[in-house]
């Protein structure tokens, strides 16, 4: 599966949670061997107008927290050690003050850890690590972007990072395919991705025998005229391309079917596997001189086998 974030990134959907779903998806079509994500440098440190407006909102709520104007119904917890918060901005400086100090001091001691010292450090804190970085997901606000990175390779994606040149991102993603294609790696290529540039790249993986599936919003796209399966986002978030990839499947098994099935007649062809090449084929001049021969020995030798091998001039007296 190949994304191209730089033409199709997740501003309107959680990016783990996109991720899952068209990962769930792609394994309706079979085992999925690998998962590339390509972007430039922006991207990453892009923050889409959805995530503003949310942080512009937890903003607002926090500032009528603290005036007692709003109360949460229900007490925020921390994930760390279970202390209970009545406002999300204390429990945001009790998480900075405490667990974030922690965990930095932690990361300090692998740092400069050498051989089995650090070796012994990593699996010491690896759980506490673990349940930091859950924890600081819905707590802290990215430094750089929205997380978009981080959550993609949670969710299992290998991500790329380009230059912010033009088309850079492209490029790589096309290499990265026909590597793949290359190495004959897959059966099956799902691209995420409405930009037209890669109509090529999926005619050849056609021209290879490969399935193509392309997933992006345009419903009357190039690439999804080209590829043998499209979908929309709508239908990889709802759950619809799931359900359809299995039909989508069975065509794709009944074609390969048929194709095993075709016939033409070649006469070579076929003598050769039944093993009838040289069945009739032998020398008709040589057989009938060989029958003529016999005949003509048979006729000059002598009369029937009852007669005896005396002269047939030979009368009755001399026989007596």
């Amino acid at each position: 599966m190949f994304w191209d974030l730089d033409n199709k990134p997740p501003n309107s959907f959680p990016p783990f949670e996109a991720a899952i779903k068209l990962k769930a998806a792609a394994f309706s079509f079979g085992v999925v061997r690998s998962m590339v994500a390509y972007a430039n440098q922006h991207s990453f440190s892009h923050v889409p107008k959805v995530v503003r407006e949310q942080r512009r909102e937890r903003k607002l709520l926090n500032q009528l927290e603290n005036k007692g104007v709003i109360k949460s119904i229900e007490p925020y917890i921390c994930k760390v050690c279970g202390r209970r918060f009545y406002t999300n901005e204390k429990l945001v400086n009790h998480f900075k003050q405490i667990h974030e100090r922690e965990h930095q001091k932690r990361l300090n001691q692998i740092e400069f850890a050498r051989g089995s010292r650090r070796v012994k450090l990593v699996g010491k804190y690896s759980m506490k690590m673990e349940k930091y970085k859950n924890a600081a997901r819905d707590v802290l606000i990215p430094k750089v972007g929205y997380g978009l990175a981080d959550e993609l390779k949670r969710a299992g994606f290998w991500v790329g990072t380009v230059s912010n040149r033009p088309q850079a991102a492209d490029v790589a993603l096309r290499d990265h395919m026909v590597d793949v294609m290359d190495r004959r790696k897959a059966e099956c290529l799902v691209l995420v991705s409405d930009d037209s540039d890669f109509v090529g790249i999926l005619k050849e993986a056609k021209l290879r025998c490969l399935k193509t599936v392309v997933v992006g919003d345009a419903d009357d796209g190039a690439l999804k005229r080209v590829a043998d399966a499209g979908f929309s986002w709508t239908e990889i978030l709802m759950g619809k391309a799931k359900k359809e990839a299995m039909s989508v499947v069975g065509k794709w098994k009944d074609c390969d079917i048929l194709k095993r099935l075709e016939w033409t007649y070649n006469p070579e062809v076929e003598r050769k596997l039944n093993g009838c090449e040289d069945l009739f084929d032998f020398d008709d001049e040589g057989e009938d001189q060989d029958f003529d021969n016999t005949d003509d020995e048979n006729s000059c030798d002598s009369g029937a086998w009852w007669e005896l091998e005396s002269g047939s001039d030979a009368g009755p007296s001399e026989l007596q």
